[in-house]
């Protein structure tokens, strides 16, 4: 070890990240001292790494982070999460982030303090590639003079912001490619019933636990969407067709608009969502590139809307993945298996149900018939603690009638896995 350069040391130390961690093996000698002072690019303070966090004052705390930042002089990543931990002062806090602005290249900040700091402020102008805010407020966005020219990577989580400073921000990352938006307090002035973000570079966008009356978004670069434990009463995505994977979890909108060109679609990922089917498919009946297709707790607005297998196979003929589930009528069948279609390139096959009765075990049957070249299926099912007998027997009817279709396909792969 004592001929090892001190800059690989410096990445050793800065792959450990902990700051305990750091100081602890930094004691190792006086070379290894000298790597953490002007080699070290990583270090990280996180409540929930050490005990000692919580039972020093706050002021304690406040001196040992600084005594440990100060002792550095290249950091290049800086995460500090205080999340149940009381509100620091803003002076040390400033003083953190003036120190080590001209050289961070990603902060992850969850820190309170009294009275709040303008994070953009600190670190606007500089050479930061990834910014994260957790608990904090943005205020008074000035895209001229808080300009992030580098920045590629924005994530905010239960922020409080105005959506005029929100589209600001955005203006003011010229080169952002992925934004996260999670339980945003977005203030919307009395004129404003429209959130509208703008991006030209942005590739990926993740909006979690937001709700909005309507919200634009307009990117002509986007790759990927997810949309999770949203309420929206309208969601527009403006852009170029460039999307390839959209996601969809448990997410209340009326309307929804992914736009026209969808050609270049991969994966469709939707779960616990109410739709209008014939008006969901005619928005990516024209993805011929689908690869990924999840269908999972969905409902739909007409109960007896159907799904036609047979023109999924059409519009979709270069399907690998497919995940169906659903709740079994009786007498009738959300995904219904008419004609003589074939899932030619469908390799996994995975299947559930909320309620199980006969007409499960027909249509996986049926389903394994026009898969010819599947090699995995996987089963998805709940089970209840209490289950009366007419719900086990047929629990083991479906489990026998599996084990005698399986006979035929020896060479897929089965799992199953209850819930």
């Amino acid at each position: 070890m004592e001929n090892l350069p001190v800059e690989v040391i410096g990445n050793i130390l800065s792959l450990l990240g902990a700051a305990r961690d750091v100081v602890i093996a930094s004691a190792t000698c006086r070379k290894w001292r000298q790597a953490w002072r002007d080699h070290l690019h990583t270090l990280m303070f996180n409540s929930n790494d050490w005990p000692v966090y919580h039972e020093i004052t706050t002021s304690r705390l406040e001196i040992l982070i600084t005594q440990t930042i100060f002792q550095t002089s290249g950091l290049q990543s800086l995460l500090i999460v205080m999340d149940d931990i009381d509100e620091f002062s803003a002076a040390p806090v400033i003083a953190w982030l003036m120190y080590t602005r001209e050289t961070l290249r990603q902060l992850y900040y969850n820190v309170r303090t009294t009275p709040s700091i303008n994070i953009l402020e600190k670190c606007g102008r500089q050479k930061l590639e990834m910014l994260s805010l957790a608990h904090n407020t943005i205020t008074g966005v000035e895209p001229s003079y808080q300009r992030f020219p580098c920045l590629r990577c924005l994530s905010l989580s239960y922020v409080s912001v105005s959506a005029l400073d929100l589209s600001l921000l955005l203006t003011a990352c010229p080169k952002i490619e992925s934004l996260t938006l999670v339980s945003l307090d977005i203030a919307m002035s009395d004129a404003q019933t429209t959130m509208e973000l703008s991006s030209p570079t942005l590739k990926e966008a993740c909006v979690e636990a937001i709700s909005l009356d309507k919200f634009i978004l307009e990117a002509d670069c986007l790759e990927k969407l997810h949309l999770k434990d949203c309420t929206l009463e309208d969601f527009d995505l403006v852009g170029k067709g460039t999307l390839r994977l959209l996601k969809i979890d448990d997410v209340s909108v009326i309307h929804l608009d992914i736009g026209e060109n969808t050609e270049n679609l991969e994966v469709v990922d939707v779960s616990n969502f109410t739709i209008m089917w014939a008006k969901f498919h005619s928005m990516i009946s024209r993805s011929s590139k689908l690869r990924r297709l999840r269908l999972w707790g969905v409902v739909f607005d007409d109960e007896d809307e159907i799904v036609d297998m047979e023109t999924i196979s059409a519009c979709f003929p270069l399907l690998s993945h497919l995940s169906l589930s659903y709740d079994l009528r009786e007498g009738s069948l959300q995904y219904g298996l008419q004609g003589s279609f074939q899932l030619e390139n469908v390799v996994v096959l995975e299947l559930g149900w909320t309620v199980i009765n006969d007409l499960f075990s027909q249509w996986v049957a049926g389903l394994l018939e026009r898969c010819p070249n599947l090699r995995k299926l996987v089963i998805y099912g709940l089970v209840s603690e209490a289950k009366t007998h007419e719900e086990c027997t047929m629990l083991a009817n479906f489990t026998s009638s599996i084990v005698r279709l399986m006979r035929k396909y020896l060479h897929i792969d089965v799992q199953f896995e209850y819930e």
